[in-house]
């Protein structure tokens, strides 16, 4: 039987927003960033959300959560053309530049670029806690307003705001942000409408003067960001199919990790629910054990050696850092281990779904997958020649602190993958990563000549492999289920294929999986299980979720269906390419955080694994 969703073909066509800027929020959004700061825009070209000087951050900008009905008169960045009614919105091919075009109903129009300067310069990285916005008139004399509106505390704070004489200084509780502009000032701080005769840039960022002129920065900015992008995406390695999905994957990927330390953030934003007025709302600014595998692999697969190297070498500081072998969920960018959770009062929230929380309390939860996940993405270390540092027996040792912790607690309750808040059960998925854990170890005992501690390590994953297979199948389920002796199922089963535990072609793996899409499938896209948790029944599919089971087909022989299920994930990215964690099968709308560095890691993998060959053009 066809799945019941729908499907709309992918396309490339450039966003457009049939209304005003007063249009109610989506995650029709745009990111840029250069792995210090990002900023989100919305199809009118507002900036409606930006963390400085870092990710995780208070907010300078943050409209998106504090204006229910679109109309926000702070908390944003806004270029406007008076009497609009449209726009266009795309990236530069192969940046993280987004051009955005205005048009008002007597068919004058504005351009927009926007980005963050990242480049090479002697010999490091340039990426400033910096905004660039560069307009220029195309058509007739449109009327423009400029509106720079940071808050600080939540929105709690205005600015105390004074100028130069090409400059505004906004001193908010957390820093002191500066625009250099050659827009008329007097316009910009009153918001008033003026005639656009030439282009005019704005550049805010740290309180510090330009090394040139005002154009000429703005220009040199725009030319070696497009180049740097353009460069770093030339050397990537890309399936001979849906280059364009993989690419703007890849820059997003990039654009998620917070390159001073190598941390990969789960996602820009805080609080966006995963469904309507669900409650679910969480802070992911923060870097998520359980992302490491797949993060590594889709980097791997890409050949995108430098963010992956940056990204191990975090885990590894991780590991060498963690206190008697236990690991948290997830950590600061920083590193910081105490992320204590909080709700903001007086913040509306998302479409004014509530509340706002800052903080992540799965940090002081005990989730034994994450032992596998370190092990899993560490290994590769071991393995690849390419690093600039390959590991080494001392890297084993403090490894193999991580598969003693996998031991310890492979048959212990925990949280799980999903956080459960106010259960501990002995779920699969967890006894499965303490598997590889322990399986991975044995492969880089052998690459290292230590046959005592490879046999050790096979025995110990053999002994979990007999407990995952007798306990966690269920016979009136035909399938592997979400705990031991447990009855319901779960999507996290489906790991069994990705992480080499069970042959794809195994008739339990093969049954599991049709036991899922008959009960946890809407259409094309999948939920994460079927019980109830702490906030009820899962109302959304989980996009990773959905990948795992497009994995799950390809692996079980059934090719053209998960191309096809592939196909419709890709149909549901939002206009410039990217996707949240979550979407509304019936109507095919985003939620949760944004952009989804799971997500987007599942476009890649799926579309590396599904690709016709290259040798079948050549």
């Amino acid at each position: 039987m066809p799945p019941s969703s729908p499907v709309r073909a992918p396309s490339n066509v450039p966003a457009s927003s049939p209304s005003g800027p007063s249009l109610a929020p989506s995650l029709n959004l745009a990111v840029i960033g250069n792995c210090q700061i990002s900023a989100l825009l919305d199809a009118a070209g507002s900036v409606v959300w930006c963390c400085m000087p870092r990710f995780d951050s208070t907010p300078v900008f943050d409209a998106l959560v504090h204006a229910p009905d679109g109309r926000a008169d702070d908390g944003v960045f806004s270029v406007e053309i008076e009497d609009f009614v449209r726009s266009e919105q795309a990236y530069d091919p192969g940046t993280a530049i987004v051009r955005t075009r205005l048009f008002d109903a007597q068919g004058q129009s504005v351009e927009l670029v926007d980005f963050a300067p990242r480049f090479i310069t002697r010999d490091r990285p340039y990426r400033p806690a910096q905004l660039v916005r560069r307009i220029r008139p195309l058509t007739g004399h449109p009327r423009v307003r400029i509106r720079v509106r940071p808050r600080g505390d939540w929105g709690r704070a205005p600015p105390i705001t004074t100028s130069g004489s090409h400059h505004l200084r906004y001193l908010l509780p957390e820093l002191t942000l500066r625009l250099t502009t050659n827009a008329p000032l007097t316009y910009v701080t009153d918001g008033s409408w003026f005639v656009l005769h030439k282009a005019v840039s704005l550049l805010l960022g740290p309180d510090e003067t330009l090394d040139d002129g005002i154009e000429e920065t703005a220009r040199r900015f725009e030319e070696q960001t497009a180049l740097y992008w353009r460069h770093w995406t030339h050397r990537l390695a890309l399936p001979l199919e849906w280059q364009d999905a993989v690419i703007r994957a890849a820059i997003t990927l990039k654009l998620c990790q917070f390159e001073e330390t190598g941390a990969i953030v789960a996602a820009m934003t805080t609080s966006i629910p995963e469904a309507p007025n669900s409650g679910r709302n969480w802070d992911y600014r923060y870097c998520w054990i359980r992302d490491a595998f797949f993060v590594i692999r889709a980097l791997n697969s890409l050949s995108e050696v430098g963010t992956m190297e940056s990204y191990l070498n975090w885990l590894y500081n991780v590991i060498r850092s963690a206190p008697d072998g236990h690991v948290q969920p997830l950590y600061g960018i920083g590193r910081e281990s105490l992320l204590p959770e909080s709700m903001v009062d007086g913040v509306f929230g998302y479409r004014g779904m509530g509340p706002v929380r800052v903080g992540n309390q799965a940090y002081e939860h005990f989730q034994h997958d994450v032992y596998g996940s370190v092990v899993l993405g560490a290994a590769q270390a071991f393995h690849d020649q390419r690093l600039f540092r390959q590991a080494d027996a001392s890297d084993f040792q403090a490894l193999e602190s991580m598969g003693e912790q996998a031991w310890r607690l492979h048959e212990q309750p925990d949280a799980g993958i999903w956080e459960l808040r106010t259960r501990a059960r002995i779920h699969t998925s967890s006894a499965l990563m303490c598997w590889a854990a322990c399986d991975r170890l044995a492969h880089v005992a052998t690459r290292l000549s230590l046959p005592e501690r490879a046999s050790l390590w096979r025995e110990r994953a053999r002994t979990i492999r007999i407990k995952i297979l007798e306990r966690s199948w269920n016979g009136e389920r035909q399938a592997f289920v979400e705990s031991f002796e447990g009855q319901d199922l779960d999507a996290s089963v489906l790991l069994m294929g990705e992480v080499g535990f069970l042959n794809p072609q195994d008739a339990r793996f093969i049954s599991t999986v049709k036991a899922l899409e008959s009960t946890l499938c809407d259409g094309y896209f999948m939920r994460r299980y079927e019980g109830r948790d702490d906030f009820g029944l899962p109302e959304t599919s989980f996009n990773v979720c959905t990948f795992w089971h497009i994995d799950a087909l390809a692996r079980t022989g059934r090719r053209a269906e998960a191309r096809e299920y592939f196909e419709a994930m890709l149909a549901r990215r939002n206009p410039l390419g990217l996707l949240s964690e979550d979407l509304a099968p019936a109507t095919g709308e985003l939620w949760g955080n944004f952009p989804q560095t799971y997500s987007m890691v599942g476009i890649i993998h799926s579309a590396v694994r599904l690709s016709a060959p290259w040798d079948s053009v050549v």
